[in-house]
């Protein structure tokens, strides 16, 4: 048989997928793993992988395409950015998988494009050829898709819109040194934040909050009537909305998918954000449709893998238009 793996890179594990080349996902397992920087973590990933494929009477060579997707920017011509999160050595890790599965195409993606590109492959997004993923979750990022193709840029940030300036009299600094960023506003961190803000403008008390990025009891909060809760939806949408004006202005997509995190509250926020999006967008974008991202976390999985076999079929056809 042929195979497809798909590898979500993480901090302390990864999440490998095996599909066929059309697409099915036959297994998904998770592999803790030590940080990816010395041929014995290599091996932790390349052995569990072969488990996974013995488990389908498959071998080592038997797949043609492993795609990875990382929380860092990729460039268009596959070179890793800076990985603020994550210890990885790219070039050690690619030779890794290179030797294991010799037939393999290998290749590197941004986590949030690759999720753009799952939905394409797997997804809500099948048939739509311009499109943005927005990925709400401890950041904020997207997949920018357009005439079929994703929009990598040409030094990986194509799609960074977590750090599109919203306000400009924002004094507290982004994670990215700038201010006002849309991720201090739209991010699990950011709903969390506005929330608490406008209980102590208020000097009310605030619902119990687990953490830094436990969006969820703001939300619970949001249902139970809380005003402090709708006032910090508000402008996470508000902000959101915005920013997804300018990105219209420049992309025109036909859908806006939302996922990430957050996503998990989308029915609650979506009539909001729409409403927004619908009075700041320019006339003729107005009508992009926002909805759900279907894949949840395994957006990421199935995009890589996706992006590694077109890179293949890619060359293939490179190949028989030379001979």
């Amino acid at each position: 048989m042929e195979a497809v793996l798909g590898i979500d890179i993480g901090g302390t594990s990864i999440k490998a997928g095996l599909f066929t080349p059309s697409g099915e996902l036959l297994e998904e397992r998770k592999i803790p793993t030590p940080e990816l920087v010395t041929e014995e973590a290599y091996g932790v990933v390349t052995s569990g992988i072969e488990k996974i494929l013995a488990a389908h009477d498959a071998t080592p060579s038997d797949v043609i395409a492993c795609g990875l997707d990382i929380p860092g920017p990729v460039a268009d011509d596959g070179t890793v950015g800076v990985l603020a999160n994550i210890k990885l050595d790219p070039e050690g890790m690619v030779g890794a998988l290179t030797a294991a599965f010799p037939n393999a195409t290998v290749a590197f993606i941004n986590d949030a494009n690759a999720a753009a590109l799952g939905e394409m492959w797997a997804g809500v997004a099948q048939q739509v050829s311009s499109y943005v993923l927005i990925a709400l979750g401890t950041g904020v990022g997207a997949g920018v898709v357009a005439n079929g193709k994703l929009v990598a840029g040409a030094f990986g940030a194509g799609g960074e819109i977590g750090h599109i300036t919203v306000n400009r009299e924002e004094t507290l600094t982004c994670g990215c040194g700038r201010r006002g960023c849309l991720e201090q506003y739209a991010s699990a961190k950011g709903i969390v934040r506005l929330y608490l803000e406008e209980c102590e403008r208020r000097g009310v008390t605030p619902v119990h909050v687990e953490h830094a990025t436990d969006t969820l009891s703001v939300f619970r909060a949001l249902a139970g009537g809380d005003e402090c809760a709708r006032v910090a939806v508000h402008k996470m949408c508000d902000y959101l909305a915005q920013a997804m004006a300018q990105i219209s202005c420049v992309a025109d997509p036909a859908m806006y998918l939302i996922g990430g995190g957050v996503a998990g509250a989308f029915a609650t926020f979506a009539p909001e954000l729409r409403k927004l999006f619908a009075e700041y967008a320019f006339p003729a974008s107005r009508e992009a449709r926002i909805e759900a991202a279907s894949l949840g976390n395994q957006a990421a999985m199935y995009g890589c893998a996706y992006e590694a076999l077109r890179l293949r079929r890619e060359a293939l056809r490179l190949d028989v238009d030379a001979s």
